[in-house]
């Protein structure tokens, strides 16, 4: 299960890396948010590189701890 929930978690943080430059268009449009763009892009990435690396790790503990 562990293994499953790990591919998720990296599946997850490389669709978001993917979608990014798809979305933000879209999110820039709506006013309020066009001069905060920069500060969405890097959260957004912030979030993939933190789901990348919990599924990075679910499987280092699984495979060289055990």
């Amino acid at each position: 299960m562990d293994i499953i929930w790990a591919v998720a978690l990296i599946g997850a943080g490389v669709g978001i890396i993917f979608r990014i430059p798809q979305v933000m268009p879209d999110i820039l449009a709506v006013e309020s948010f066009a001069g905060s763009g920069f500060f969405i892009r890097i959260c957004f990435y912030f979030m993939a590189l933190i789901l990348i690396g919990g599924g990075i790790r679910k499987l280092w503990y699984r495979f060289f701890r055990a």
